[in-house]
C-alpha cells in the first residue's frame, strides 16, 4: 500500500515565493486541517504545501511500533514529503527557505524525515512527536543541521508519545547540529497550545 502524490496548497503561489512551509498532518486529520492553522503563524510570505495521506494515516500502527510493521506505508510516507520538498526545490527555493510544521504523526513523520535527510533547512517546529521506531536506529540519521532551528513541543504524559522519546530525539538532533528548543507541559493533553505556536513563530518563523 503507497500514499498517492496529493499536495494541497495555501498561502504564496508557489512559483512566486521565497519561501515554503510544509505542513504534515496527523493520523486521522488532513491536508486541509493543518493547513487552516498557518493563519496562526508568521507565514504570510510563504507558499504552504501539505501533503495528504492515504486514509488519513502516514503508517497504520504507533510510531514506536517495530518498523517493519509500519512498512510499506511509512516509507512511501517518507517519500511523499520527499516529493513535497522536491516540488518546493523545483520551483526554486532553496532548501535554507524550506520550513516543516507538523503535529502528531505528522510530527513523527517530519523529525524522522529530517533526520534522515539532515541539511540546512529554514526550520522546523513538531509538535508531540519523536523519531520513528521501536528503537532508534542511528544508523539511518545522516548530515548536518548547519544550525537549522528546529522547536520540539509536547505534553508529559502524552498517550501517543513517550516524553524519553522527544528528549532522545532532540539528543539526536543536537549531535546533528540543529538549534534545538523544547517545551514540556505537564499534563497538557494531545494538542497544540498557544504558547507553542508563540515559541515556533518567535524561534522558525520570524
Amino acid at each position: 500500500m503507497s500514499h498517492i502524490v496529493n499536495i494541497k496548497t495555501a498561502g504564496i503561489p508557489l512559483n512566486q515565493a521565497e519561501k515554503a512551509l510544509i505542513m504534515i498532518h496527523g493520523r486521522g486529520g488532513s491536508a486541509q486541517d493543518i493547513l487552516s492553522l498557518s493563519q496562526h503563524l508568521n507565514v504570510k510570505e510563504y507558499a504552504l504545501l501539505a501533503p495528504q495521506a492515504l486514509n488519513h494515516t502516514w503508517y497504520p500502527f504507533s510510531f514506536i511500533a517495530p518498523v517493519e510493521q509500519n512498512e510499506p506505508w511509512l516509507s512511501s510516507a517518507l517519500e511523499m514529503v520527499e516529493e513535497t520538498v522536491k516540488a518546493a526545490v523545483n520551483a526554486g527555493i532553496t532548501p535554507e527557505n524550506i520550513y516543516f510544521f507538523g503535529f502528531s504523526q505528522g510530527a513523527c513523520l517530519t523529525l524522522e524525515f529530517l533526520a534522515r535527510n539532515a541539511q540546512k533547512f529554514g526550520g522546523s517546529a513538531a509538535i508531540i512527536g519523536g523519531v520513528i521506531g521501536d528503537k532508534i536506529n542511528r544508523e539511518n540519521y545522516k548530515g548536518d543541521f548547519a544550525g537549522t532551528p528546529i522547536f520540539l513541543g509536547t505534553s508529559n504524559p502524552d498517550f501517543h508519545v513517550p516524553v524519553e522519546r522527544v528528549y532522545a530525539t532532540a539528543n539526536i538532533l543536537r549531535e546533528m547540529n540543529a538549534e534545538i528548543t523544547e517545551k514540556v507541559y505537564a499534563n497538557f493533553g494531545h494538542a497544540i497550545n498557544e504558547e507553542e505556536i508563540e515559541i515556533a513563530n518567535s524561534v522558525i518563523f520570524k
